[in-house]
């Protein structure tokens, strides 16, 4: 029998399913290349969240880091003395992040797993970081995204987001979130403005958007042109 649309997570599926058909991307096989010239394959944290540390905005506590990747953030949030769990879709991925983490000698829970399969308790963490998930999220997902972020953030707990500055040198499309669907593609991930960002998580209390800094790897962290950093905070009474 033909799916019927009997509920708004039927809604959301059928437009996944939409857009994976045509989608022949695949992250285990991104991972799989280890050798692969890409400026996140390094081993450091961003510079944005290096300075949320620094500036004391952040504090060891527990965090939730959202597509993880090979785990840079996760393991500096590690070393940072906070309770990390690291959630990637990449099975090949996360396989890489734990010999890391094993090779600092910390710990951080790894998950392999849709972000949103996640069973989370609510107000279970102080921080949800995601460096780079954010711009491979549908339109039609935006909603679920953000309500998973204020369901796993404690009240004035902080939320950061790293993401593609709308038409970047190094990604970020332009089309609209229609055109999303009648071209049936992200084209590679969707880029934002400054005001885009401030619409979408709108429900939160702004700390700072700016643009990421372009860094030098010597200085061992992760910084280059073409992404915004945000910061917000979930307000005390939600």
């Amino acid at each position: 029998m033909e799916k019927l649309v009997l509920t708004y997570e039927d809604l959301l599926e059928m437009l996944d399913e939409l857009l994976k058909e045509e989608s022949h991307f695949n992250w285990d096989n991104f991972y799989s290349d280890r050798e692969r010239k890409v400026p996140f394959f390094i081993n450091f944290p961003d510079e944005n969240l290096v300075n949320y540390f620094e500036t004391k905005h952040f504090t060891a506590g527990k965090v939730l880091d959202i597509g993880c990747g090979l785990g840079r953030n996760a393991i500096y949030f590690a070393e940072s003395g906070c309770t990390v769990d690291a959630v990637d879709i990449s099975q090949q991925a996360l396989n890489w992040a734990n010999e890391r983490a094993y090779e600092k000698n910390v710990h951080v829970k790894f998950i392999n797993k849709n972000i949103f399969e996640l069973e989370i308790a609510k107000g279970a963490y102080d921080i949800v970081y995601d460096s780079g998930c954010f711009h491979y999220i549908a339109p039609h997902r935006r909603i679920s995204y953000i309500d998973l972020v204020l369901k796993a953030l404690k009240p004035g707990g902080y939320f950061a987001v790293t993401c593609f500055i709308e038409g970047s040198e190094i990604g970020g499309s332009s089309i609209s979130d229609l055109q999303v669907y009648k071209q049936r593609s992200i084209n590679g991930g969707l880029g934002f403005t400054e005001e885009k960002l401030k619409s979408i998580f709108r429900d939160f209390e702004e700390i700072e958007i700016r643009k990421m800094k372009e860094v030098n790897l010597t200085d061992d962290i992760f910084g280059v042109n073409g992404l915004w950093t945000a910061l917000f905070r979930k307000r005390e009474i939600y």
